[in-house]
């Protein structure tokens, strides 16, 4: 695959590299003593040396050889003596939108930390605007060293026909994206069924990806590690980030799959899916070590793929292989290892330069050649993007919000009110640490002819209105898992990101909905009429345009804020977030009511004889 972020694409430079190897031309930098760490073979190479000219490595030095033959009187020389080399990392599967800054302050983050390339699915902003979305982060990421692959999404909406989005994307969108040099695959594909059926739109979608020679991402939640799952893969799907057990990434590991180890800032499945490498004497060159989805708190305070490697190792992965999953694996994933992927001749020179192979601390971070980072610290800054108007806009609710919006009508199927005393709901259960939800039948009062919230039960009203038309609909059920007293609201809402709105207080939820309308969205916490935390996001309703250390600080504040309305869930709101997401069982709700997710049908909240 062309690299469309090389600086420098090989049949153009590899007449420089072949005469830098050589001693013909002087390197543009030497690395010099270093342990190299060969992906390739598995090993340490001890007092290496490594020159770098037109952006890639041209030689090597290993074996008693050194690099002294590519210095001239130009070349800038390193030495670095102790420390190891590595090819930088690469993130196989990212939404960056959780992180909610956009590319350019995403990468002033991440680069830091050793990050070279990311292979990221904007489905999130996808769902507000679109290919439009696409368009303008991606002329964003263009500013900054970062190489941001794009997967664009490909299941916009999730649930087409349960949900109301800002956009949709269909197989003739993906047949124009796959022309694009940056694109180097699809979106997960989060339609199992559609596939499983060979329903026309996912498969489309497959075909163009396929056709154009890149890669189709997955996101198979049926469970069934049988034929589902091999009818999945053998529809074109190569890899998937989804497995939450062991059996379940060694089943996709078997069947050629490549399984991508999620660890991110709520979905921390990596502790219990290592046992699938560590318990089992297997090749490892099909596993990946992927975020999904990492909140900005958790990159400014402990990092990113070194935040992953470092606990792969706790974990008891070889520190070699984890390296390998972050590195050659995932190049070759993606199709990309004629470029990316290893200390090696004729490569990108992404590098990162490290103390050690246990806290993987980057002490300095090449991309293309360049040195982009030391030390923690970008030594790039762009200026801030100027976005355009119409993506700072995208509230479009225009009824007005109140406490009576948010009482639920305890009506039968019949059409008949029930009297005072208790009747029994479909619930939206949650847990700390899961993407998946189950489905409870509990009581709840009955007063006044309305449905009630139950906080001694933790069970609290849900709502979800649609933002993204005037006279939008809404819908209502009931969530458990959060245990907070006050509402929380918030257009963070996966996949089609309207406003959700959680709580147990009539009042606090119209407080806390008004303010995010007003503001075009964000995350905002409300208790006893007062708002005790907030994040602006008015980038497509899901980003902010401040320095990502600023809205770290102020998911920080917003954390506290649950907590102290009585939650103890870590990342809360990322958990919050997936009430809507009806492409992963159990239960769900979006704006056109509460989705049954396993059979895939509009469900009733209360339930009746014979339901």
């Amino acid at each position: 695959m062309l690299n469309h972020f090389s600086k420098h694409p090989l049949w153009e430079c590899h007449k420089t590299l072949i005469r830098v190897a050589q001693g013909q031309e002087p390197a543009d930098i030497v690395l010099r003593h270093v342990t190299l760490v060969s992906v390739t073979t598995h090993e340490l190479l001890e007092d290496a040396d490594i020159a770098i000219a037109a952006g890639r490595v041209a030689y090597i030095g290993i074996e008693g050889h050194t690099a002294e033959h590519c210095i001239g009187e130009k070349t800038e020389v390193f030495d670095l003596a102790a420390a190891y080399v590595a090819p930088a990392f690469m993130d196989g599967h990212i939404h960056v939108e959780s992180a909610m800054v956009g590319p350019a302050e995403y990468a002033c983050a991440v680069v830091p930390h050793g990050t070279s390339a990311i292979m990221w699915d904007p489905h999130e902003a996808m769902n507000v605007a679109g290919i439009e979305a696409l368009d303008v982060l991606m002329k964003d990421a263009e500013r900054v060293p970062l190489k941001c692959y794009v997967t664009p999404g490909s299941c916009v909406p999730a649930v087409p026909g349960f949900e109301d989005t800002g956009a949709t994307i269909d197989a003739a969108d993906i047949h124009e994206a796959m022309k694009r040099d940056e694109i180097c695959g699809l979106g997960e594909m989060m339609n199992d069924p559609g596939v499983l059926s060979c329903a026309d739109g996912p498969l489309a979608e497959i075909e163009e990806t396929l056709k154009a020679g890149k890669t189709a991402t997955g996101h198979y939640t049926m469970g069934d590690t049988d034929r589902g799952l091999e009818a999945y893969i053998a529809s074109g799907v190569s890899c998937c980030h989804e497995s939450v057990t062991r059996e379940e990434a060694l089943a996709k590991l078997r069947c050629g799959q490549y399984a991508q180890l999620r660890e991110g800032s709520a979905w921390q499945n990596l502790k219990e899916l290592a046992h699938a490498v560590t318990d089992n004497e297997i090749d490892t060159r099909f596993v990946n070590l992927v975020t999904d989805d990492s909140h900005p708190e958790t990159l400014v305070s402990e990092g990113h793929i070194d935040r992953i490697l470092k606990k792969a190792v706790a974990f008891g992965i070889d520190p070699i292989s984890a390296i390998q999953m972050v590195t050659i694996n995932v190049a070759q994933c993606f199709d990309l290892a004629q470029d990316l992927g290893s200390v090696t001749p004729g490569k990108c020179a992404d590098i990162v330069v490290l103390d050690d192979l246990k806290d993987f601390c980057a002490r300095l971070v090449f991309i293309d050649g360049e040195l982009v980072a030391r030390d923690g610290q970008a030594l790039f800054a762009p200026d801030p993007y100027a976005w355009p108007a119409k993506f700072l806009h995208t509230m479009h609710i225009t009824d007005e919000i109140s406490a009576d919006t948010f009482k639920i009508p305890a009506l039968k199927k019949d059409g008949s009110v029930l009297p005072d005393g208790k009747a029994y709901v479909r619930v939206i259960a949650s847990s700390a640490g899961s993407t998946l939800t189950k489905e409870e039948h509990l009581e709840v009062p009955v007063r006044d002819g309305a449905l009630l919230a139950d906080p001694a039960q933790d069970v609290l009203k849900a709502f979800v209105f649609d933002r993204h038309h005037e006279g939008g609909q809404h819908a209502c059920a009931f969530a458990r898992g959060f245990g907070i007293h006050g509402a929380l609201a918030q257009t963070v809402a996966h996949d089609a990101h309207n406003l959700l709105v959680v709580g147990d207080s009539d009042e606090d939820m119209a407080i806390a909905a008004r303010e995010l309308i007003a503001s075009g969205g964000g995350e905002v916490a409300v208790q006893d009429g007062k708002i005790l935390g907030k994040v602006a996001l008015p980038l497509f309703g899901i980003m902010s345009t401040s320095p990502i250390e600023k809205v770290a600080h102020d998911v920080a504040g917003i954390e506290a804020a649950w907590k102290k309305m009585g939650c103890t869930m870590p990342s809360p709101f990322m958990t919050m977030g997936l009430l809507s997401l009806a492409c992963i069982p159990e239960l769900r709700l979006t704006d056109r009511g509460l989705v049954d997710c396993c059979r895939y049908c509009f469900v009733p909240l209360l339930v009746e004889d014979g339901d």
